[in-house]
């Protein structure tokens, strides 16, 4: 009986630890935007419109010009979001072509052209309305879109 009584005061005590954590890092200066960790600083994602082409059996996706301005080293970022309209959840990962001077995405029904499927993305609640998302697979080198499965917003940026 004792036993049990200390191992529950023990899972009370980690819970009620846990439930106190609070996030302290940075915060979004805007919401709805994802934006990169990158230590103690937080690096907007290039926010574009993709254009969209509807072909025979796919449909196809361009962002103007070759790189995004917005760089990072890290083979598996992290991204903390304010959301107001946009929802983490909804946010899909993919690497993008280089063609002809513009970035593209070519999408056959609900798959990426070819073997390659987005990210498999972690979303963590930090606060109200404050998430975390993490990549859980490492990035090669290359132009990269998060973007929500309900609109062509894109979300940009290059690991290098």
């Amino acid at each position: 009986m004792a036993r049990t009584t200390l191992c529950l005061s023990l899972t009370l005590l980690c819970a009620a630890v846990f439930a106190a954590e609070q996030y302290n890092g940075p915060r979004p200066p805007k919401p709805d935007i994802p934006y990169l960790l990158h230590a103690d600083t937080l690096v907007p994602t290039e926010v574009t419109e993709a254009r969209q082409e509807n072909r025979k059996k796919e449909t196809l996706y361009t962002i103007a010009g070759a790189s995004s301005p917005v760089k990072t080293p890290l083979p598996e970022p992290i991204f903390i979001m304010e959301s107001k309209d946009v929802q983490p959840q909804d946010l899909q990962l993919y690497r993008m072509d280089v063609r002809d001077g513009n970035r593209e995405v070519s999408m056959t029904g609900n798959r990426r052209h070819g073997d390659q499927r987005p990210f498999h993305l972690n979303v963590t609640k930090l606060g109200e309305n404050l998430y975390r998302i993490e990549v859980e697979d490492a990035l090669q080198n290359g132009e990269y879109s998060l973007s929500p499965t309900s609109s062509n917003t894109a979300y940009c940026f290059e690991e290098y």
